[in-house]
């Protein structure tokens, strides 16, 4: 950034990896722009899924980047930064006021972040705030503009049995782990996606017009089958088409796996009771939905079932969703800037993702993605092309 002649500066997180912090002020405006980012990324395996030279290489193929974070979130983070530097060199100045924002724990719920925010509140004030994270349209190629983000609860359920792995010939009379977890996750949903925990969908945020209109906007100017060739599936999960698929995934609170881990997966067979299991969830939680209240719900729900036993790991840094109008400023300031860029409107969802900041500092957010369809988000060959960087 001081490459760039931008202002920045390191702040130590307690705990956690050290944020960036910079504020470029502008003669033009009085108005203040947080400019959001991360740099820290994903895991990179599976490993041997990589092509170009692997995660970190950086390489350019085809007027393509390669490599962890050349999307999610570097790319972004380079995009506020490069822009900055332009307006600077070509203009003098920037047209309003800026604060630059790169954090290294949003992959992983920012969960060191909530307390330096608290601290600091009055120097990461702001009129709006901007993220580039993300790609566009799979089919309409144009920029994803998110005017709310869900939030993401993260829980580890873990069972344990014996003291150590034992001979499968006692399966009769020792605990199963992992059946023990199999039990429990089928207490908490039912094959519908309805989430069965009691008071879960309590006070769950009612669309208006304005969300439904948006929903089917988004209808009519995408094909959703592009979105099922990309995942490589012929159909949605209970047939969801249109309006419904768009919906669903917008404004419905989920309970996803992300992975189970017990006994023993490798070559031949070995007869044992697994004396340990372990499940990792992720909750997508909509506006009005409190992640520490959830928290107890689950918590609660497993005791009533019968789970009292369980160890549960909740990650309770999760920061509460929210949503923003249509009509906000820098909601029509970002679509603004799409049409200009791309050439026509955006497609504008409701909510999407995460954030910390908000919990602590109310500015209106707007999430924006501008990489290629096909960038492999959090998977291997994440890419990113220089087109569509240069856009950003």
């Amino acid at each position: 950034m001081h490459k760039d002649g931008l202002p920045a500066e390191l702040h130590d997180i307690t705990n956690g990896p050290p944020l960036v912090f910079g504020h470029l002020k502008s003669s033009k405006s009085k108005k203040t722009l947080l400019c959001y980012s991360h740099y820290d990324v994903q895991p990179p395996e599976p490993i041997e899924e990589w092509t170009h030279g692997g995660p970190w290489s950086g390489a350019l193929v085809d007027n393509i980047i390669y490599g962890r974070g050349a999307t999610d979130n570097k790319g972004g983070l380079l995009a506020f930064n490069k822009a900055a530097k332009a307006f600077l060199k070509v203009r003098g100045e920037v047209p309003l006021n800026l604060k630059f924002f790169y954090e290294g724990e949003e992959e992983i719920g920012s969960v060191h972040l909530g307390p330096w925010v608290e601290k600091n509140k009055k120097l990461i004030e702001a009129d709006g705030m901007h993220c580039l994270d993300g790609s566009v349209d799979s089919y309409a190629k144009v920029p994803e503009v998110e005017l709310g983000l869900k939030s993401v609860l993260f829980v580890e359920l873990i069972a344990k049995g014996g003291k150590k792995d034992i001979h499968s010939l006692n399966f009769p009379l020792v605990p199963s782990p992992p059946w023990d977890l199999i039990h429990a996750l089928g207490t908490i949903m039912d094959r519908n996606r309805k989430i069965l925990i009691k008071d879960w969908y309590e006070g769950l945020y009612v669309l208006g017009n304005e969300e439904i209109e948006l929903i089917n906007e988004k209808n009519s100017r995408i094909n959703l089958d592009v979105l099922k060739k990309e995942f490589g599936i012929n159909e949605f999960v209970l047939k969801r088409e249109g309006a419904e698929a768009i919906k669903a995934r917008t404004y419905e609170p989920t309970a996803n796996i992300q992975g189970m881990i017990s006994g023993y997966t490798g070559p031949g067979t070995k007869t044992i009771v697994p004396s340990e299991a372990k499940v990792r969830l992720d909750f997508r939680l909509l506006p009005h939905m409190n992640p520490q209240k959830c928290i107890t719900k689950i918590k609660k729900h497993l005791v009533d079932h019968g789970f009292g036993h369980l160890e549960v790991k909740a990650f309770d840094s999760a920061e509460p969703p929210y949503k923003i109008s249509i009509k906000e400023d820098i909601s029509q300031a970002i679509i603004k800037a799409a049409i200009q860029v791309f050439g026509e409107k955006p497609v504008v969802n409701g909510v999407s993702a995460e954030g910390t900041i908000l919990k602590h500092v109310w500015i209106p957010c707007v999430l924006t993605g501008f990489a290629n369809s096909g960038a492999n988000l959090h998977a291997p060959d994440e890419n990113i092309h220089v087109e569509n960087y240069i856009k950003g």
